[in-house]
């Protein structure tokens, strides 16, 4: 949707819980020497501004990073991003907020390949300037564009999908663009975000994802509020597809730290949709 900027968003509780899976996927990429390429489909502007009147109109990274970024004892699944955090800013200070092209770029190395899409002109212009010879910036629909870049030469990939979901119509266009992008390579690991707003489309489009019969798919899932309707985005989820043997033990251990942190009172889980073959 043209409309939708990740900046009033940014570093929200949704994005505690999917920029610190991300991480994980990212650095657990990086362990084999071998290139990586990774395609994020809906990247934003790069990076935001928390004092911007953008982030401060809705405030939700005071429900998010600002309450998780000093807590105690944070678990391995959510410490290096953290770290990633706290390394973007000033010591001691919170103004800036890494969006998913900025933890990759972090994380990457220089063998490595990025390709960020976004489609709204305005988020797509701050992401311009993040062009580099590794870093290609598109301006293009991010699921018709998954088709389309995979398989990546590398034959090693992780792929970041995170629509807005303003149109109801994300819901069930983004099963079949990852279906597809699956059947193209079978071998990559995506990471598709969905947010908890209507608990019946939610699990339509996961009973979807299931029913594709792409085998591995983690579900990882933390809410703030009871499901109810008419209460907006009660809690959001991730599903990862191939993820490392590592993830589903440090989503388990995690949940429970970050439900405490962010005084979550709805469902969380960590479960998977569709099991190992």
């Amino acid at each position: 949707m043209l409309s939708y900027r990740h900046a009033f968003h940014a570093g929200g509780f949704a994005d505690v819980l999917k920029h610190a899976v991300l991480t994980h996927l990212l650095r657990h990429a990086v362990l084999k020497p071998k290139p990586v390429y990774f395609l994020d489909t809906h990247a934003g502007a790069g990076g935001y501004d928390l004092g911007s009147p953008v982030a401060r109109k809705t405030g939700e990274f005071r429900q998010g990073i600002e309450r998780v970024l000093p807590a105690e004892a944070p678990p391995p699944l959510v410490a290096p991003y953290l770290d990633l955090v706290r390394a973007a800013n000033r010591p001691d200070e919170l103004g800036f907020y890494p969006g998913s092209p900025a933890f990759a770029r972090a994380i990457l190395r220089p063998q490595d390949r990025i390709e960020l899409i976004e489609l709204h002109g305005t988020d797509h212009t701050s992401l311009a300037s993040w062009a580099t010879p590794r870093i290609a910036v598109r301006r293009e629909d991010g699921l018709a564009a998954l088709s389309r870049r995979l398989p990546p030469p590398e034959r090693r990939a992780v792929v970041l999908v995170d629509p807005s979901y303003e149109l109801k119509d994300d819901y069930s266009t983004v099963v079949p663009a990852l279906a597809q992008a699956h059947r193209r390579f079978a071998t990559g690991v995506y990471l598709l975000w969905y947010p908890v707003i209507e608990r019946d489309r939610t699990e339509a489009m996961l009973a979807g994802l299931a029913a594709t019969g792409i085998a591995r798919q983690l579900r990882i899932e933390l809410c703030l509020r009871p499901d109810a309707p008419g209460r907006g985005m009660t809690g959001c989820g991730v599903i990862a597809i191939n993820p490392p043997w590592t993830l589903a033990d440090a989503a388990g251990a995690a949940l429970p730290w970050l439900a405490r942190v962010l005084a979550a009172e709805g469902p969380a889980r960590v479960a998977w949709l569709t099991p190992p073959a």
